[in-house]
C-alpha cells in the first residue's frame, strides 16, 4: 500500500497521506489487519483482498465520488 503502485489507487495521489493524516493511515491498516484470514497453520490466505478493502478505504477517503462496495462492516473498522 505504501508503494505507490496499488491498482485501486491508479492514478491517485495518497503518499502524502503517510506523512499528513495519520489517522487515515491507521485506519487503513486496521482494515487490512482486521480482514486478514490464515488458515490452520498460521499462513494469509487472503492477503490480496485485505490489501484491496484498505485501499478502498484511501480511495473512498481522497475520492468521494468511489463507492466502497460492499460497505465497510463495522468489524473491518474496528479499532484495537
Amino acid at each position: 500500500m505504501a508503494s505507490g503502485t496499488h491498482h485501486t489507487l491508479e492514478g491517485v495521489d495518497y503518499l502524502s497521506l503517510y506523512g499528513d493524516e495519520p489517522s487515515v493511515i491507521e485506519m487503513t491498516y486496521a482494515i487490512f489487519a482486521n480482514v486478514l484470514e490464515f488458515d490452520e497453520l498460521g499462513v494469509v490466505i487472503n492477503e490480496d483482498y485485505a490489501t484491496y478493502r484498505a485501499t478502498q478505504y484511501i480511495r473512498r477517503y481522497l475520492d468521494r465520488t468511489y463507492h466502497v462496495e460492499p460497505p465497510f462492516a463495522d468489524w473491518e473498522t474496528m479499532l484495537y
